[in-house]
């Protein structure tokens, strides 16, 4: 599902839902009768948990810019190649009508 068009990426969405997903599992062991021991075990838990996700998640992203901005320069190169063709065949016409 891809939402770019209305300004959403399907990373931002993802990334939002676990996000909220960690907020409201938090949020519950707050609330549950524990021990104090027993929840910030379950607390850090979570944080290492979604410290793993989010450095998952930007590896992934650095890996799509990348892929990206490798493929933008991929295009770039082919369109410089043939705007410089089409100049060097425009000056090559001018040339030859100046000289007849």
């Amino acid at each position: 599902m891809r939402h770019e068009e209305d300004g959403f990426s399907a990373g931002s969405v993802l990334l939002s839902f676990l996000l909220g997903g960690m907020v409201g599992a938090g949020v519950a062991l707050l609330m549950a009768p524990q021990s104090g021991a027993d929840t910030r075990r379950k607390i850090r838990e979570m944080a290492d948990e979604a410290k793993e996700k989010a450095t998952d998640y930007v590896s992934h992203a650095k890996d799509m810019v990348s892929s990206t901005v490798e493929k933008g320069k991929g295009i770039y190169e082919e369109r410089k190649s043939a705007i410089t063709a089409a100049l060097e065949a425009g000056k090559d016409a001018y040339e030859k009508e100046v000289h007849k």
